[in-house]
């Protein structure tokens, strides 16, 4: 294959008209807001697809046919019919089950389709398992990046992957998440960083996967479904949400804050880490900068991570700040609210000894009780402070973000886990910028109230759970099925695998 580059920023355009007189205006720097709400994530991917002249690069690892993932695939569709190159480069893990989907999509001349790693059969539950039995060492390696660029002028880079329970539409369970959206020179490595794994051997073209399944039949049934369910979702809870919110109507037409800075840095695993057959630091580009943010923290380290398994090395350099003077404290999911059960096991070995080394725990709970009486209308419910504009919802964290000495901010994909150090591929940004760092750790302080977190101590040589109402001796609304899974997994040590 011929390699492949992002084109150049775009030098006409809506965007282009919006975002190049900033970029003067802030030379050598770039531009950095955090995108807190579900709302405003989905939003900004939408209308930059809508805005986009000439080019949109998305990469993901996780892609959902539900009512936002096929929204967003409809923008970007309408993108491509405008002359817009679209590229999409999705892990398949995800992706082999909606194969029919991304090959449809390939059939438009102006939509690339490449999958990450992909499974050699793309059909069949039996052939997977064949596949997976012959070839474990390989599939189990997956490329966790989350990346969305329009024009080369904007880039959208965290955690959220393409869904409902990344945009706060679920009705079901919500994840608590962050992205970074940004304008600047920050832009283009993030295009790099995609070109490189767009050209890696790793990386495969649709049409070599499956050539039969692409054809123009294919696309027009996609469209057709794609228009469909476009209009049985007008009038949803969630459109309704979106179109009653004066942010989201102030950021369409340009008019949301951007914090300028020139100290800091987009740092990307080496897409040839799936493919090494040992460890090797050297691809572990984004655990070795995390670690450094970790080991440079003076006198405080605000960790957020929903899959948290320290190891020995981390758990001991987790004490060593603490016990340094470092004020250091850690957000993750509870044993209820973590969607992989078994991660919990790996995590939970070490609580206790974190615990007395000085580090401050606290657990996501698995519900998040309604801002809003429920017959707000959703202009009030996506007005109030956390408003996804959905009552009662389950919540499960999924933001990776670190933040250290009221000055140094980490937005990425990458979890404290040996799974993104070893096996995924990940990627993040870290920003030198007190307000930015003042952000996030607002951020931490809300999500560790008592009303969404439990704080763990160790009280009289025991675990205690406690929200400043009432306390609990054992990991609090568990079901007997996720402690056996945890259990497991911490008898077993399987670690490497979390």
């Amino acid at each position: 294959m011929q390699p492949d580059s992002a084109l150049a920023p775009a030098v006409d355009g809506k965007l282009d008209e919006a975002i190049a007189p900033v970029e003067a205006a802030h030379p050598g720097q770039s531009g950095f807001r955090l995108v807190i709400e579900g709302t405003e994530a989905f939003a900004l991917r939408a209308h930059s697809a809508r805005l986009a002249a000439h080019s949109l690069d998305v990469q993901t690892y996780i892609w959902h046919d539900d009512t936002t993932g096929l929204y967003l695939a409809r923008q970007l569709l309408e993108a491509a019919d405008r002359g817009v190159r679209v590229r999409l480069l999705v892990d398949d893990m995800d992706a082999r089950a909606k194969n029919a989907g991304f090959a449809a999509l390939a059939a438009h001349p102006h939509i690339q389709v490449r999958l990450f790693n992909p499974f050699a059969t793309r059909s069949g539950g039996m052939r997977l398992a064949g596949e997976g039995m012959r070839d474990f060492g390989r599939i189990n390696r997956r490329m966790h990046n989350k990346s969305w660029i329009a024009d080369n002028r904007v880039a959208l880079v965290g955690g959220r992957n393409l869904g409902d329970e990344y945009f706060a539409a679920s009705d079901e369970v919500n994840f608590v998440d962050l992205d970074f959206a940004m304008v600047g020179p920050v832009v283009r490595d993030v295009s790099t960083s995609f070109d490189r794994f767009w050209n890696s051997e790793s990386a495969w073209p649709m049409q070599l996967l499956d050539p039969e399944a692409i054809s123009a039949e294919a696309l027009a049934k996609l469209r057709k479904i794609l228009d469909e369910r476009a209009a049985s979702a007008e009038g949803s809870r969630y459109a309704l949400a979106l179109r009653g919110n004066d942010g989201i109507r102030r950021l369409v037409a340009g008019d949301w804050a951007l914090h300028w800075s020139s100290n800091y840095r987009f740092v990307s695993d080496d897409p040839a880490k799936v493919t090494m057959e040992k460890k090797d630091a050297a691809r572990a580009v984004v655990a070795a900068a995390v670690a450094g943010m970790v080991r440079d923290a003076k006198t405080s380290l605000e960790v957020i991570s929903p899959y948290f398994v320290p190891g020995k090395r981390g758990t001991a350099g987790l004490i060593g700040r603490a016990k340094a003077g470092a004020d250091v404290s850690i957000l993750t999911n509870s044993l209820a609210a973590n969607d992989v059960a078994a991660v919990h096991g790996g995590y939970s070995r070490h609580r206790k000894e974190l615990l007395k080394g000085g580090v401050k725990i606290w657990e996501l709970k698995p519900t998040h009780k309604a801002d809003v009486p429920q017959k707000a209308t959703a202009h009030e419910a996506d007005s109030k402070k956390g408003g996804s504009g959905f009552k009662g919802s389950g919540a499960s964290l999924h933001t990776k973000a670190l933040t250290a000495d009221g000055l140094t901010s980490f937005v990425g994909s990458y979890n404290l886990d040996p799974r993104s150090t070893w096996l995924n591929c990940e990627q993040g940004v870290i920003v030198d910028e007190p307000t930015l760092a003042k952000q996030l750790e607002g951020i931490f302080e809300l999500q560790t109230t008592g009303a969404r977190a439990w704080q763990v101590r160790v009280q009289d040589g025991k675990l205690q759970w406690a929200d400043g109402a009432q306390s609990h001796d054992s990991e609090p609304e568990a079901s007997f099925g996720r402690k056996f899974q945890a259990w497991f997994a911490r008898t077993f040590h399987l670690d490497a695998q979390l």
